[in-house]
């Protein structure tokens, strides 16, 4: 998918360019970091798709970067390539279990790298659709029914967590309270719609800011209600 964005962090500004430029290349957005507390303050601010990771950092290693941002609710869920000149086998089993999808030694092939680029977005971006889906600071596991707004869980009731899977999955379109009523209580009957509203409006106090001002559940008068596709 073309523009997506890639956080490239090194500390060598050769190695930065080389990756930055042929990324570019191949229709990718690219930000850069040399340092590791520069690197973790652009992925929680700017939300990159994938980071591309040396180990040896000034400041703070790729390692405790790497850490630090699997353990953050909001940006866990991105994936990483170490590029590390680190070849020995417990420097690469170390980084895998601290969250990284994949490691690649220097000298490396530009040509490798596109690749395992290439089919690590490929593989997140199912995954994302099946799994869970970020917008803005709200995340929700479709599997696990979780959802967190930052680094705190929300926690939703049955019925709450189905109304906010289903408005999410047709994000954009109109869900009527009759089609809402039907397929998550699976009843339709005169006067029950005011249920859907009830359930609306305890997800709005749970999930928004500030719910007399909803930024992701709009209300469409007399009709139903949408998820805001407004990323």
């Amino acid at each position: 998918m073309a523009n997506e964005k890639i956080l490239i962090v090194d500390d060598e500004e050769h190695i930065r360019e080389l990756l930055k430029y042929n990324l570019e290349k191949n229709s990718y957005k690219c930000i850069t970091a040399a340092n590791g507390f520069e690197a973790l303050k652009i992925a929680k601010d700017q939300r990159p798709r994938l980071v591309l990771l040396d180990l040896m950092l000034p400041e703070m290693d790729g390692y405790e970067v790497c850490k630090e941002i699997k353990k953050n609710n909001q940006i866990s869920s991105t994936p990483i390539i170490i590029l590390s000149a680190k070849n020995e086998v417990f420097d690469k089993i170390l980084g895998l279990e601290l969250g990284a999808d994949d490691y690649i030694t220097k000298p490396f092939s530009i040509a490798e790298v596109l690749v395992r680029v290439k089919a690590i977005l490929r593989r997140t971006r199912l995954e994302s659709v099946q799994r869970s889906y970020t917008f803005r600071n709200l995340t929700i596991d479709f599997e696990e029914h979780i959802v967190s707004k930052g680094d705190e869980k929300i926690e939703l009731t049955l019925k709450e967590f189905k109304l906010f899977e289903m408005l999410i999955k047709n994000k954009g379109r109109l869900m009527t309270r009759e089609l809402l009523l039907n397929e998550i209580w699976g009843f339709e009957f005169e006067g029950i719609s005011r249920t859907v509203d009830v359930h609306i409006r305890h997800l709005r106090q749970k999930i928004e800011d500030d719910d007399k001002n909803p930024k992701f559940i709009e209300t469409i008068r007399g009709k139903g209600y949408r998820f805001k596709n407004d990323e």
